[in-house]
């Protein structure tokens, strides 16, 4: 039976998210544009989790000297980094069909922006050095700078966890299933970005 490739998984994934995105039930406020927020939820919470694996796999490709996580680290960082830069046009979207207009200086955006810039700029540095062992420290004091950063960013337009805290089973059933196909995703660009990296050696 012939396998089927990674790449094509993936974008496979991102069809079925954007689909079951159109599905999410109507808040009483927001009505069905509640619909963007939990997609806009479910992509932030995807690049966080790659973020966090890319350093925990290079932290044990450091402790184990094991050539192969130092690969899956870079892998893991590059497509957090893709899901950390789409996530930005998708916050413009929330919170222009949500609260009529862009809140561009609100604390928790400005950090986006920040931390996007700041992570392009390694990515392209750990793609000059092609040093595995180098992309699992980046990639590691990359994670713990962006977590100390967000866990002191003013929150404005981002209440805490209303997923989390939210009285709908229904919702929250919904939002950890559209993340689980956002995860989804993600192990498939990871694992094309590490063969990828694997060719190249």
């Amino acid at each position: 039976m012939r396998r089927i490739p990674s790449l094509k998984l993936f974008l496979l994934a991102i069809i079925v998210i954007a689909i079951a995105s159109f599905f999410g039930p109507a808040e009483r406020s927001l009505g069905t544009n509640v619909r963007l927020v939990y997609i806009h939820g479910a992509w932030v919470w995807t690049a966080l989790i790659a973020f966090g694996a890319a350093a925990a796999v290079g932290l044990i490709g450091w402790l184990l000297s094991r050539q192969s996580l130092h690969i899956w680290s870079s892998a893991l960082g590059q497509a957090g980094i893709f899901f950390w830069i789409t996530y930005l046009p998708l916050s413009l979207w929330t919170m222009q069909a949500n609260w009529n207009g862009l809140y561009l200086t609100e604390p928790r955006f400005r950090f986006a922006i920040d931390f996007a810039i700041i992570g392009i700029l390694l990515q392209l540095a750990i793609l000059i050095l092609r040093k595995p062992r180098t992309t699992s420290l980046i990639n590691m004091g990359y994670f713990a700078a962006l977590w100390f950063t967000l866990t002191r960013t003013e929150q404005v337009m981002h209440p805490p966890s209303p997923i989390l805290t939210s009285n709908s089973l229904e919702i929250q059933i919904f939002f950890f299933t559209l993340l689980g196909l956002c995860v989804f995703a993600l192990w498939w660009l990871s694992h094309w970005l590490r063969q990828r990296t694997n060719e190249r050696r």
